[in-house]
């Protein structure tokens, strides 16, 4: 077995493509329409699958607002450098809520990021050719 995708549900489409594609540098990987059910999708990822898993935006069609809920964590995504992430993601327009820095309690640094619809993005400071790179 293996990790497919992670759906979010958008309440804009283009500003959350905008967002994963412009400030966290992924790629749009496809999107696909469903009128009869009024929702449209959108995947983003630095590669498809197989070789990574994919995030699943889905715009149910009206909808413009989710309640967050308490049990969501957050996606993370390994960085070879997660000061030069924050500031890359910044000068992009992005929203860094924890600025990089190491875990409390630890070594390894992290940093947090909100996208447009309030999910919390960790950024995972990984050496070089290390599994789960991202933000390039």
């Amino acid at each position: 077995m293996r990790l497919l995708h992670t759906m979010l549900r958008v309440g804009d489409l283009q500003r959350s493509i905008d967002f994963y594609t412009k400030v966290l540098g992924m790629q749009l990987l496809r999107t696909s329409e469903n009128p009869d059910y009024k929702y449209s999708l959108a995947f983003v990822g630095y590669e498809g699958n197989p070789a990574q898993a994919e995030i699943e935006l889905t715009y149910n069609w009206g909808t413009e607002h989710y309640e967050m809920g308490t049990a969501y964590g957050h996606i993370a995504l390994g960085v070879p450098d997660a000061y030069a992430a924050c500031d890359k993601i910044k000068a992009a327009g992005g929203n860094v809520t924890r600025e990089a820095g190491p875990v409390k309690g630890g070594t390894t640094v992290i940093a947090f990021v909100t996208d447009p619809d309030g999910y919390k993005i960790e950024l995972i400071q990984r050496q070089e050719g290390a599994e789960g790179g991202g933000l390039r």
